[in-house]
């Protein structure tokens, strides 16, 4: 992707331009992002995802009583007619599941894909809506099909109303206004308040990305830490040749906190340690993502190149390249490859004869494993 390339998905900014002034700082509407896009999925193959219990799906309607709430999968005798208002189907992760949907997202890639999460169709008869809310992640909301009206706003007050199956803001103050009609994109930083209403039956989809607290980050990176602490911080136990006789038993001996402080530290302290368990992280699939095993897979089909699934997560740093919470040691010429096959998703056959044997025995062990294939 040629980042200094003005580009109408972005209202006719480069990606350059577009991060740099609106990302994570303010919005932007863009009229025909995707000039005379059409849904990628008709309303049955999407009402056919959200009966899949390998696919996130929910359900959010409004009744005389207030709000309904439910998770899938949604057979679709469960789903209320079509003709009845006020009610949304959201599919989440269809770009896992849809050739066209994943194609859709490659054209986001301007964002690091480690922060680049999935794509969620929003299916919505008319009047339906999850009501006012805020994110805490940037999203891309591309309308597909129908008209779907956006009122947004920098909300100070995100008190919540109480008592309800969804987080919907309890004072809601929208600045602007806008109807969103196929091809149209509006894209919205974190925490900004936001309320869509369909006019009409209507698709919208919505672009996320991942943005991790620091204590989920923290919780997750010391889970691993741990698995590996034996390794990082050696076998070495405590010992007090001389610790003195205590008349306070109970008191905890400084030595021992100071044991504790270096044995942590040592694993901390760790560059190589931390920057697999981190990219390792990452990289890992969703936990509704499974691969099917190529049977007989028996190589790399050179004559043909490589190209990933849909569905695989790969990532790389200085030293390592990550494929689906899996760390590989990288240098010199594969290094460059891998790093290509991470950025491009594919390598043509020229560039698979160009890798060592080593690096081509590993790109068969993906293509065995379903990670990868043979690419057409």
């Amino acid at each position: 992707m040629d980042i200094t390339q003005a580009t109408a998905l972005l209202g006719g900014l480069t990606p350059q331009q577009f991060m740099k002034r609106h990302w994570q700082k303010k919005p932007l509407l863009v009229r025909q992002a995707v000039p005379g896009f059409r849904a990628l999925l008709d309303r049955p193959a999407l009402f056919a995802l959200a009966e899949s219990d390998a696919v996130e799906s929910r359900f959010v309607g409004q009744v005389a009583q207030g709000w309904q709430f439910r998770r899938g999968p949604f057979p679709r005798r469960s789903l209320p007619a079509l003709k009845q208002p006020k009610w949304t189907l959201l599919v989440q992760g269809v770009d896992l599941h849809h050739d066209g949907v994943h194609q859709l997202m490659q054209q986001f890639r301007f964002v690091p894909d480690a922060r680049l999460d999935d794509v969620m169709i929003s299916y919505a008869t008319d009047g339906g809506g999850v009501g006012p809310h805020f994110d805490s992640y940037d999203v891309f909301l591309l309308q597909a099909h129908g008209r779907r009206r956006w009122r947004i706003g920098r909300q100070k007050d995100l008190s919540l109303v109480e008592g309800l199956p969804l987080k919907i803001l309890a004072r809601f103050v929208p600045e602007e206004e806008f109807v969103l009609e196929p091809g149209d994109m509006l894209y919205l930083p974190p925490r900004w308040a936001h309320d869509g209403i369909a006019e009409g039956e209507c698709m919208t989809y919505s672009i996320g990305f991942r943005q991790p607290n620091r204590g989920e980050l923290a919780r997750e990176l010391l889970m691993r830490l741990a698995e590996d602490a034996d390794d990082a911080a050696g076998p070495a136990a405590y010992r007090d040749p001389g610790q003195p006789a205590v008349d306070a038993p109970g008191a905890i001996p400084p030595a021992m906190l100071d044991f504790a402080r270096d044995a942590l530290q040592a694993v901390l302290d760790d560059p190589v340690e931390l920057q697999c368990l981190l990219g390792e992280y990452l990289s890992e699939p969703k936990p509704n993502v499974w691969f099917e095993s190529a049977a007989g897979a028996a190589g790399v089909p050179v004559e043909r190149g490589v190209v990933l699934d849909r569905r695989t997560r790969m990532l790389y740093d200085e030293r390592h390249v990550f494929i689906n919470g899996e760390s590989f040691r990288a240098g010199g010429r594969d290094a460059q490859l891998m790093r290509q096959l991470t950025d491009h998703r594919r390598l043509d056959a020229r560039a698979v004869r160009g890798a060592s044997v080593c690096a081509r025995d590993l790109l068969g062990q993906w293509i065995a494993a379903g990670w990868a294939h043979g690419a057409d």
